[in-house]
């Protein structure tokens, strides 16, 4: 039964404050259930930024294959917090196995966002795809679309957009204003699709039935959980399984607030220059440190709040024993704000640099994902 989502805001207006207790609230089970099924869990599984699913461990227990399916917003710049979905989706594909489904969300960015279907187009391609292809998407088992235009196969586009009008008839009015609240019709048609989007890969076009699971932050969960109720009441119909789904946390942004594409002090992007980062982190990063050395060597920092530490944490030290020691200095007073920010300096400099070495490559790779490019 679908529920109101009142601490989530799926469109993106407001951040997430307490995991736990949305977590409890909707029923999402820790992630710590799934880890003994991996040989090799990312590292956003075992740092726990990956904290929670919905039955993907069921998902990673068959012995048949699975499909991997997420969408990009192509609204703005591609940073560090993209990426953390971007790693999650390279590791589906290489690690796992699975079959990629990667939409190009461009219906609910006309709808939500920026009204302009060339320019979302133009993003998709430039700050996305070339990042993900840089990162180590591959095309092979990799079907990346638009929602605007799903198929030049008319027998698939017909079928996924035969399922968006299908799938209206599974839910009320009602239980829309439930979940999302004022509703409008460029938002009732942006969910319609979503849920075909989510659904789809089990139609027989797309190679039939199948366990999908889609990896979002948790302000994606109403999304799921109705497509999951939807995907039910379709079992006679049509036979689908319900989708699974794993949670990530949202990496800070600079400042120790949420994250924004349409702030540039915000964040880092993947194309920012390598040279500039240096004066970024030093200027913008929050910095968990005391106001003096004196204080700060007494009584240590704060690993919670300070931006450079949860970077590194998240995405740029793998090395559990470096960090576990990076974190015992800062908290002892052993080191201080200025010396983990010049750490993280030094690891983005070098990422970003050969990132970007990568993302000129790409840039020939792109007609095997889009061939009328």
């Amino acid at each position: 039964m679908i529920t109101m989502a009142k601490e989530i805001d799926p469109w993106g207006k407001e951040g997430v404050k307490d995991y736990e207790k949305i977590s409890k609230e909707f029923g999402i089970s820790s992630f710590s259930s799934v880890m003994k099924k991996l040989k090799n869990p990312h590292l956003l599984m075992r740092r726990g930024i990956v904290f929670g699913h919905r039955d993907f461990d069921r998902i990673v227990s068959a012995k048949e294959g699975y499909a991997m399916m997420t969408g990009l917003m192509p609204s703005g710049k591609f940073h560090l917090g993209h990426k953390t979905l971007a790693d999650q989706i390279i590791y589906h594909q290489k690690e796992l196995g699975a079959k990629v489904f990667l939409c190009v969300a461009d219906i609910e960015a006309y709808n939500m966002r920026l009204a302009n279907m060339e320019k979302l187009r133009e993003t998709a391609i430039e700050e996305y795809l070339l990042n993900y292809i840089a990162l180590g998407l591959e095309p092979k088992n990799c079907d990346f679309y638009f929602q605007s235009s799903r198929s030049e196969d008319a027998g698939k586009a017909n079928a996924f957009y035969r399922l968006c009008g299908m799938a209206g008839k599974k839910v009320t009015m009602n239980e829309l204003r439930a979940i999302y609240g004022e509703l409008s019709p460029g938002k009732i048609m942006s969910v319609m699709t979503q849920v075909s989007d989510i659904l789809h890969p089990q139609l027989p076009e797309f190679g039939g039935i199948k366990n999908v699971v889609i990896p979002v932050g948790i302000d994606q969960d109403p999304h799921i959980r109705l497509s999951r109720d939807i995907a039910a009441r379709f079992e006679k119909e049509l036979g689908f399984k319900l989708p699974g789904a794993t949670y990530h946390e949202f990496m800070k942004g600079l400042g120790g607030g949420k994250m924004s594409s349409s702030d540039p002090a915000s964040y880092i992007a993947l194309t920012d220059d390598p040279k500039s980062i240096k004066k970024k982190v030093n200027k913008y990063a929050f910095s968990g440190g005391k106001e003096t050395v004196e204080e700060h060597r007494k009584h240590g920092g704060d690993t919670c709040v300070d931006v450079s530490y949860q970077y590194l944490y998240a995405q740029f030290e793998s090395d559990d024993k470096k960090i576990k020691k990076i974190k015992e200095d800062y908290e002892s007073g052993k080191m201080l704000s200025g010396e983990m920010k010049q750490i993280l300096i030094e690891k983005l400099e070098k990422f970003l640099t050969e990132h970007q070495e990568k993302r000129e490559k790409a840039e020939d790779q792109v007609h095997k994902f889009l061939p009328d490019f």
